[in-house]
């Protein structure tokens, strides 16, 4: 039988490589490191070392946007690989392992010098709130030489993340995978990472979905961000005029799909109780782009999405678990017959 790393990449993410770190807390530890409730806070390594050292027990597994993404495709059964910087230390090895462990074909060695490798604490509230405490270190040192021929090779999809434009030469390393997206026949998605990031690069995101990116991933408030509408159906119609595949997801009010006058509504399935939302939009991501790659119609993408998306709210952490795509297809082929 031939080994599924012996078969070509259908999906390649680069982004920053960032270890989340997930633990449950009591809203008084948040008051405590003075953190707001459902924030995001940049920290440096000192704060970082501080919070980790009064931290109680926590779960530490391979994060950010895209890596999340590039995880769960694999753990679907898609043959990935990821381009991201981590530092030749602890965390490092948990990133690298975590995504080795699923298979992932991770790209770049972990660097011998320069910031440790960047985490994320996720405090995780008793009603699901999550709270954030991040320091960027290493990954903020991913360059354009870390993006050539041979570390992109040729997938069939590349998903870069927005957070890339943030770093310092995350503009230029954009533009190179793209130009070798170009050659090679790959198709380009962006993921636009959160409203704020649009507002800061929204001329360059605009750049690279009309010259490079063929599909955007992104929630209602990043895409109403992008073209600049202050309400959905607005977006719907400037949207209209791109050429481009928009994959939206709305929460609660599920997902839209459009390409040109093509429209796909799916709703979102109802759950008893949301224990933690990290990495819904990851997972809803990881289920379509699976379904993209397999030539699945766009409906059944956004099915599979959502299915990937209602599961991971149901546990801690942005994973999705192994054999759901079986769940999924057996439940489909059910609800057909």
């Amino acid at each position: 039988m031939k080994d599924i790393m012996d078969e070509p990449i259908q999906l390649l993410g680069i982004s920053n490589a960032i270890v989340d770190v997930l633990t449950h807390v009591e809203d008084g530890f948040l008051e405590q490191i003075g953190a707001e409730p459902g924030s995001m806070t940049l920290i440096d390594s000192d704060r970082a070392r501080e919070i980790y050292d009064i931290m109680g027990p926590a779960t530490e597994v391979s994060g950010g946007s895209v890596a999340n993404t590039i995880a769960g495709f694999a753990t679907l059964g898609g043959r990935a690989a990821y381009i991201g910087k981590v530092r030749d230390d602890q965390f490092g090895e948990v990133f690298n392992h975590d995504l080795r462990a699923l298979r992932v074909d991770v790209r770049l060695a972990p660097a011998i010098d320069g910031a440790p490798t960047a985490r994320s604490y996720v405090m995780i509230s008793s009603n699901g709130q999550r709270t954030m405490q991040t320091y960027l270190g290493a990954c903020t040192e991913l360059g354009v030489a870390d993006i050539t021929a041979a570390t992109v090779g040729s997938p069939r999809v590349m998903l870069i993340e927005g957070y890339v434009w943030d770093i310092p030469e995350g503009p230029a390393l954009a533009e190179q995978a793209m130009r070798i997206a170009a050659d090679t026949g790959t198709t380009v998605a962006l993921s636009l990472s959160d409203a704020l990031c649009v507002q800061r690069h929204r001329q360059s995101f605009e750049d690279a979905i009309k010259d490079g990116a063929s599909i955007v991933v992104a929630d209602e408030d990043e895409i109403n961000a992008l073209v600049e509408c202050d309400d959905f159906d607005s977006t719907l119609e400037a949207i209209r005029d791109y050429d481009n595949l928009f994959v939206v997801t709305r929460s609660e009010k599920g997902s839209v799909i459009v390409h040109g006058d093509k429209k796909v509504e799916q709703p979102a399935t109802p759950v008893a109780e949301i224990v933690d939302t990290t990495g819904a939009g990851d997972a809803y991501a990881a289920g379509f782009l699976y379904g993209w790659a397999d030539d699945r119609s766009l409906a059944e993408c956004a099915r599979l999405g959502t299915y990937c998306a209602t599961h991971v709210i149901q546990h801690v952490g942005a994973r999705i678990e192994p054999e759901l795509l079986e769940r999924y297809e057996e439940r489909r082929d059910a609800d057909a017959g």
